[in-house]
């Protein structure tokens, strides 16, 4: 009975920290936030995403207002801030408009622009015109990955699709440890235009720019990189990492840098 007693007192410790180990998880330590692991580090570039969803009967004056607009604001030298581009979707959900602008200098840029368009009678006079046309907006602030191209102008005409995932929280790294060889699949026809993860706005979301001359180029192009060995490999690793994706075809207005 001695016996007995001691071998089940001396198991328990055991038994608790095996029981302890199925809910306690060891956290590898990080030294960095994954902004700073990710990002290009030679610039401080920031980008704001920008979707309007525009009344169905209003798409044609809201195209034509930002085209009149638009560049006369964010040509001027004094604004630190550029036009990527900009694009109706077509595949998608209809009646939208996406805008993706680039601020050289990062944070201080972007306030900087803001406090000078708020003194911008000419803006002010755009937003609130716009406003009236729109049923809903949304926008987000996003870094570049670092291993991506950076979005420079190009010459059309071109399709674009701007695919998004919202990745499962934490999961941002490993991602970006994937893409980081994945995008090398997807150079042979310059169809990768640029990737960026959010800071603010909807967290942990990721979107990928690609342009292609049509759609039968895009279904091409995408079924090649199946033929190339390591990409299934990626792709079955990458995906249980995914909560949702979404997929918009995109033509560019004829404002847009990106033809």
């Amino acid at each position: 009975l001695i016996y007995r007693g001691l071998g089940s007192s001396a198991s328990r410790p055991r038994e608790d920290s095996w029981l302890k180990s199925l809910f306690v998880r060891k956290v590898d330590p990080r030294k960095d936030a994954h902004s700073n692991l990710l990002a290009k580090r030679e610039t401080s570039s920031l980008y704001k995403l920008q979707i309007h969803n525009v009344k169905p009967e209003c798409l044609d004056a809201y195209n034509k207002l930002c085209q009149e607009v638009l560049p006369k604001i964010h040509e001027e030298k004094h604004y630190p801030c550029a036009l990527v581009g900009t694009w109706n979707t077509w595949y998608g959900e209809q009646d939208q408009a996406v805008h993706l602008w680039r601020y050289e200098g990062g944070y201080p840029a972007l306030n900087e622009v803001m406090s000078k368009l708020r003194q911008n009678k000419e803006f002010t006079e755009f937003r609130k015109e716009r406003g009236n046309m729109l049923l809903s907006r949304k926008n987000q602030l996003l870094l570049e990955f670092s291993f991506w191209n950076e979005p420079v102008p190009r010459e059309g005409p071109n399709i674009y699709e701007l695919r998004s995932y919202q990745l499962r929280p934490g999961t941002m790294i490993e991602w970006g440890n994937y893409w980081a060889r994945a995008i090398r699949f997807r150079q042979d026809n310059n169809e990768a235009v640029g990737g960026f993860f959010s800071q603010i706005g909807q967290l942990y979301m990721v979107h990928h720019l690609w342009a292609y001359k049509d759609l039968q180029s895009r279904e091409d192009i995408r079924n090649a990189a199946w033929h190339k060995p390591g990409w299934d490999e990626l792709v079955y690793y990458t995906v249980p990492l995914i909560q949702e994706m979404e997929s918009r075809i995109m033509i560019p207005l004829k404002i847009s840098p990106l033809q």
